[in-house]
């Protein structure tokens, strides 16, 4: 194997393959990095058993000339040492090349390594996935789900279908439900569907969707395709494919949780809400539940917290829109502020049903979005 590649181009695919691998793994191999140089330009691969990630440099691009094979072939290298190397390396091109002893040489301007490699053939194949049903959906709509439903997902593992999204493909719209059962996110928006008539129920590992949402920052691209298998999802873009494995298990039915009805609803600036119960959590933080209070009586909201050894803090606020009974609810002040940083809108509208019983949390002007938090009994 023989190639000459532009340092800037390879120093962004081993990036975005490092986020796949590793250094815990039982399997050797998995903590490097296979390239694979071929007649259309390199491939570089990272694996650990949950997700896998593929990046490709053609050989040119828009004009600009990235990679000269001068001899195809492939080789494992150590992952750590390798991407170190690339970023530190002083020209800004690299020439690679390996001899049938795995011995690979890199050179750069007038520096020159060589470093011991593993053999191709015992890296893991990936998965074989056949795109027949393809889904296509917007990149910066696809960050902004995982944004406003991973951070709900559990981070227990006595019930590991809770660690990960359940995402539901049916009739052109995307579903995604995240729920630790202390609260629950759930974001629905209209996608592009190869095939109408399937559906589709999966759930994503919060860890692999958190990655992914990472490497879609530094890809230009407008619109990815998610190809999904009995226990694979694929997401591609032109020179990016990111595989995860899929949750096992039965995710439970969320939409019983969702309350029908409502005996307070109001209106709130997003934002100073946000703020105000930042504020009170100063001392909440404090307490084994970083309890907040929040008393609501006609225009005004009161948001209060204490400490049996720091103080108290109070603070009201404004309701834009007021209906229903006065109202007396605790809740986790942490649960509140995660919900409330993801929503985009200026305004949200909260629906409450008793001090005892689960809350919703809509962002006003985006129907898609739902958050829901349960109560916390203080008394």
């Amino acid at each position: 194997m023989k190639f000459t590649v532009q340092k800037d181009k390879l120093s962004d695919a081993v990036n975005r393959v490092m986020k796949a691998i590793s250094t815990r793994t039982t399997i050797p191999i998995l903590t490097g990095i296979k390239i694979t140089a071929g007649l259309d330009g390199i491939t570089l691969t990272g694996s650990n058993s949950d997700i896998s990630i593929k990046s490709f440099i053609p050989l040119e691009e828009n004009g600009s000339e990235n990679v000269e094979i001068d001899k195809a072939g492939s080789i494992v290298l150590p992952s750590r040492l390798f991407s170190e190397l690339v970023r530190k390396l002083p020209d800004e091109q690299i020439l690679i090349e390996a001899d049938s002893r795995l011995i690979a040489k890199i050179t750069s301007g007038k520096a020159e390594f060589s470093l011991n490699g593993l053999d191709p053939d015992e890296y893991p194949n990936l998965p074989v996935i056949n795109e027949k049903d393809v889904v296509s959906i917007r990149k910066d709509l696809l960050k902004d789900l995982i944004r406003q439903t991973i951070y709900a997902v559990s981070d227990s593992e006595t019930r590991p279908v809770l660690t990960g999204v359940k995402w539901t493909i049916k009739d052109g719209r995307l579903d995604c439900v995240a729920t630790d059962s202390h609260r629950l996110a759930q974001r629905s928006v209209s996608i592009e569907s190869v095939n109408e008539t399937e559906v589709f129920n999966i759930v994503i590992p919060g860890t692999s969707l958190n990655e992914l949402s990472k490497i879609l920052d530094d890809d230009d691209e407008k619109n990815i395709d998610l190809v999904i298998t009995a226990n694979q999802v694929l997401f591609k873009t032109r020179n990016m494919q990111f595989y995860s494995r899929l949750l096992d298990g039965n995710y439970p039915d969320t939409s019983r949780l969702i309350p029908s009805d409502s005996k307070t609803t109001m209106t709130l600036s997003t934002k100073d809400l946000y703020h105000s119960i930042e504020r009170a959590s100063l001392l909440a933080k404090e307490e084994r539940n970083n309890v907040v209070k929040l008393r609501a009586d006609g225009e005004q909201v009161e948001i209060s917290s204490q400490s049996a050894e720091l103080g108290r803090v109070f603070e009201t606020l404004n309701t834009e829109k007021f209906e229903g009974e006065t109202l007396h609810i605790s809740f986790s002040a942490k649960f509140m502020m995660d919900a409330l940083s993801k929503i985009d809108a200026q305004n949200v509208r909260i629906f409450f049903t008793g001090p005892m019983r689960p809350f919703i949390i809509r962002p006003i002007g985006d129907e898609g979005i739902l958050m829901l938090i349960l109560p916390i009994r203080t008394f």
